[in-house]
């Protein structure tokens, strides 16, 4: 059947209802917006990511020097490097954990160091075998190295009236100090080192809930 409305012929059979259809359509999108903004609960992980997993990159300096002699190495987009001790660093396995930390080592003493101004100046340069502090047992005493080539900016003073934060959080409040390698000795060092899934499958070792080894290496790092 046909009609005439305002001077054009309708035909009535083949017309149809769109709105429902529409109305389908907007469902739909309001859905698939929520699925993009909300995230599925079942798929959060069970521990939610460190500042350390989320601004650094993780590598690892395995029997640096010596067997055992475990450290990290946590690389900033910036190019800074904060260095540690590792969990599966000798000196843990020892009874009491460590017990003292000492940074006077070599010709001087590296809490000393002072550096200022954007040029960092009179930050000492290091090798990456150069010694940066020693860190005591109740039974022995090992020598903890700089792992990279490069200007030692920081280290950590509260270790020294506190040196019990490197048995509870050495990976966080417990880290030994801070250096800036050049780019091109960064380069030459990073291939010695091995990636946090590396280290946890040659070490044999995971993440816990005090995140004593990060659960994850959610950065990238292009260079």
């Amino acid at each position: 059947m046909s009609t005439i409305e305002n001077d054009k012929i309708i035909d009535e059979s083949t017309c149809t209802e769109t709105e429902p259809k529409e109305e389908k359509n907007d469902t739909e999108e309001e859905e698939d917006l929520s699925k993009l903004l909300l995230p599925d609960v079942q798929n959060l992980p069970l521990i939610p990511p460190s500042a350390v997993e989320t601004n650094f990159i993780t590598y690892f300096a395995l029997d640096f020097t010596k067997p055992a002699h475990d450290q990290y190495i946590y690389r900033h987009a910036n190019g800074l490097c904060v260095i540690g001790l590792a969990a599966s660093h000798i000196a843990f396995k020892d009874e009491g954990g460590i017990t003292a930390i000492d940074y006077n080592v070599g010709k001087s003493d590296r809490s000393g160091v002072k550096v200022t101004g954007k040029r960092k100046k009179n930050a000492q340069q290091f090798e990456a075998n150069t010694a940066l502090c020693k860190v005591s047992t109740k039974k022995d005493s090992y020598i903890v190295r700089c792992c990279v080539k490069g200007s030692l900016l920081e280290v950590n003073q509260q270790l020294v009236t506190h040196p019990e934060l490197l048995n509870v959080s050495a990976n966080r409040e417990g880290y030994i100090a801070i250096m800036m390698p050049r780019p091109a000795d960064w380069l030459k060092i990073k291939a010695s080192l091995v990636s946090l899934h590396e280290y946890k499958k040659m070490r044999e070792v995971s993440c816990d809930i005090n995140h004593v080894v990060p659960c994850n290496d959610t950065s990238k790092e292009t260079s």
